[in-house]
């Protein structure tokens, strides 16, 4: 099965070019299964329920939510009644939603979503090594296809969760910085890795955001609201390729699409 992974939607452009392009890959490609993280995706911090919604209704299966799961407040009711809306799986007992989802593609194939949030330069939560551990042990055992989004700001500890979970999941696909890398590869188990698979939205930008407030930010020290950019809007993705009997990768690329407008 072919497994498409979009980075990280930012604001509305993200979201216009996922719309305007991903039917057409889905159909011309031949992808079984698409799975975002939409951290982003509401004016660049966070997600609201009505997008959302609109983001599943473009092809999407799965969202992952990232550390702005909680910068809209009208996500925390949403959370427990969509569950293809993912908050990271190691923040404690009782915060609303939940960090996996099985679910089925189309042609009837299992598969699991599990999504992790790093604690280097980011917040002090659940070891998400540890909460791998027991969410996987949860999966059940027909799912052989298993996708991991670990949100981290390290790039050490984004490798060292690949490594960890090599031969026991599908493919771990970094996100959060908005910088694809050039690291992917099928580790020695068969797991598919990438350190950060990039960003979906504007880049004449600085991650998405308008660079003259990010420049002033640097240049003067002072607070500065940060707006969402709007040219050269492309998508950054991985395809991976991945075998439904075994859950073994047998290859990962990465993807860059344009929009031309």
């Amino acid at each position: 099965m072919r497994l498409l992974f979009i980075g990280d939607i930012v604001g509305s452009p993200g979201r216009r070019i996922v719309e305007e392009r991903l039917p057409d890959i889905i159909t011309q490609e031949n992808i079984d299964l698409v799975v975002a993280n939409g951290d982003n995706a509401a004016g660049g911090f966070g997600i609201i329920p009505r997008l959302a919604e609109q983001l599943l209704s473009y092809g999407i299966e799965v969202i992952c939510g990232g550390n702005h799961i909680w910068d809209r407040k009208e996500v925390l009711d949403y959370l427990p009644q969509q569950p293809r809306l993912l908050r990271p799986a190691n923040f404690p007992q009782g915060a609303p939603g939940r960090g996996v989802f099985v679910g089925e593609t189309q042609q009837g194939v299992p598969f699991a979503v599990l999504h992790l949030q790093g604690r280097t330069f980011m917040p002090a939560i659940d070891c998400p090594f540890r909460t791998a551990d027991r969410e996987l042990g949860q999966v059940p055992e027909n799912v052989k296809v298993i996708l991991v989004d670990m949100h981290a700001e390290a790039t050490s500890e984004k490798q060292a969760m690949g490594l960890y979970l090599d031969g026991r999941v599908s493919a771990v696909v970094g996100t959060h910085t908005h910088v694809a890398t050039a690291d992917e590869r099928i580790l020695a188990a068969g797991t598919a890795f990438i350190t950060d698979a990039g960003m979906t939205g504007p880049h004449d930008s600085v991650i998405g955001m308008d660079k003259r407030g990010v420049l002033q930010r640097f240049l003067e020290g002072l607070p500065t609201r940060f707006e969402v950019a709007a040219n050269h809007l492309a998508m950054n993705a991985v395809r991976i390729e991945i075998d439904p009997e075994t859950g073994r990768a047998g290859s990962i690329e990465r993807a860059n699409y344009r929009l031309d407008a």
